[in-house]
């Protein structure tokens, strides 16, 4: 699927979830697992996506999921340096 460059910036957001989860062989134990990807919020479908898979395949147990996201730069956050260092 090709996307344009203004519908990214206007819809999909940089996403990053910590997820803990519950290891397989020690349940009482809390393991990170962190996911990061471009998704659109509010539904957040890629990452609800992963989560439904990792529920139906793996064996760790969900504790918890937090969720930040950012927007991604666009041309009026972008501005050229004034200096050029060297070193020797």
């Amino acid at each position: 699927m090709k996307v344009s460059l203004e519908h990214l910036i206007k819809h999909y957001r940089l996403t990053t979830a910590e997820i803990l989860y519950h290891m397989p062989d020690h349940p009482s134990l809390l393991q990170t697992f962190l996911w990061q990807e471009l998704d659109v919020t509010p539904d957040f479908p890629r990452l609800n996506g992963f989560l439904n898979f990792w529920e139906r395949a793996l064996d760790g147990k969900l504790h918890s999921v937090s969720v930040v996201h950012c927007g991604i730069i666009n041309p009026a956050e972008f501005r050229f340096a004034d200096k050029e260092l060297y070193l020797q």
